[in-house]
């Protein structure tokens, strides 16, 4: 509560920008610059952070002047995300983090989808969009690249190493990779549902719609994350002169609202194949009926890093990887705190998360 009434007007004044205003603090991603820009792969090169602000980093420029770091890193989201994943606020930038350690992160944004984009499957990412990235990074660096993804993004990088044996891959840290399903509970009554349906339901949906709106998709990241939005008020309230907590807070809140959907392909795919059938626990998973990737085929180093307290994908489910990435020379997984977003930029990540993957990239 507020500690005494002296701070009741900051209090008043940092609960209502919470709630009703434009937050604790203004947005500040880190500046990045656009190498490469596709359809739904805008490859993005990041700079070093200039706080003192005024310069315009939103349009393409000319990178060959900057200075580069020897250790080029590609971090590649989860479809329905943003790069913000990665660069949710100063002090919680795992991009920044990377920059400040003498890495040259980059990144690929994805964008907006609409129902124009309902054909794009997986393997327009494991077979296209991510090849394409890693070799673009490559060329600019004169050598392999490492590669960090988020959840989906982890499980995108693997089965594109796996099903591209040439592609210059120095390793592969997967965060919070959705691998062994088994273990996410509340997926469940899901899976008991869909074996019933066939999960004609999910595909007459992503028909219907082109794919799973934006509007679900925040709605849907709330649900999962539903202590949270219960135990809301009495954050607020308990820390109403904590600007620091509600900047937190706030941040979260700004990622959620900015999340795009799923096309309606990639989506059927996802729920069939790693949600019904939970391919991917044994290591191979069917794309298409002519397309079928094998995790052991993965010849990098890998990192896997899952969360005990992450109810999306917890780390039981993550550890899976161990006895199906039979072809990588070194796998390890570390076991971290916070939840699905929280293991990657939460407040905890920077004594965690952030130094297992320098000291994997490192090695």
């Amino acid at each position: 509560m507020v500690a005494n009434v002296a701070e009741l007007p900051r209090a008043v004044r940092n609960l209502w920008s919470a709630s009703f205003g434009g937050g604790i603090e203004p947005p500040r991603p880190a500046p990045s610059v656009s190498i490469e820009s596709r359809p739904h792969a805008d490859l993005r090169r990041y700079e070093m952070p200039d706080e003192a602000g005024g310069a315009d980093h939103s349009t393409p420029r000319d990178i060959t002047a900057l200075p580069r770091a020897t250790d080029p890193v590609l971090l590649v989201p989860p479809l329905g995300s943003t790069p913000a994943c990665f660069d949710l606020r100063p002090g919680q930038s795992l991009v920044r983090h990377l920059i400040e350690h003498g890495k040259q992160p980059y990144v690929i944004d994805y964008g907006e989808f609409t129902s124009a984009d309902r054909k794009l499957g997986l393997e327009d990412w494991t077979h296209d969009i991510v090849p394409a990235a890693v070799r673009r990074v490559a060329a600019e660096h004169d050598g392999p690249v490492h590669i960090v993804g988020w959840s989906l993004g982890g499980v995108l990088a693997m089965l594109a190493a796996a099903a591209q044996a040439d592609l210059p891959i120095a390793s592969i840290t997967a965060l919070a990779p959705p691998i062994d399903q088994r273990h996410t509970v509340f997926l469940g009554p899901i899976r008991q549902a869909g074996r019933l349906t066939g999960g004609r339901e999910i595909a007459w949906a992503t028909k219907l719609m082109g794919g799973i709106p934006q509007e679900f998709v925040r709605i849907g990241f709330r649900i999962q994350a539903l202590d949270r939005e219960l135990t809301r008020p009495l954050f607020l309230a308990r820390n109403a002169h904590d600007a620091e907590a509600l900047a937190r807070m706030t941040a979260v809140d700004r990622f959620t609202a900015s999340m795009p959907g799923y096309p309606g392909r990639s989506y059927w795919q996802i729920y069939r194949s790693l949600i019904l059938r939970n391919e991917l626990a044994d290591g191979v998973i069917r794309l298409r009926s002519d397309l079928t990737v094998e995790l052991a085929k993965l010849t990098c180093p890998v990192l896997l890093i899952g969360s005990r307290t992450d109810v999306l994908v917890p780390a039981a489910g993550v550890r899976r990887g161990l006895d199906i990435l039979t072809g990588s020379p070194d796998v390890r997984f570390e076991e971290v705190t916070g939840g699905h977003l929280g293991l990657v930029v939460g407040p905890d990540a920077a004594t965690t998360t952030w130094p297992a993957i320098l000291e994997f990239l490192d090695r």
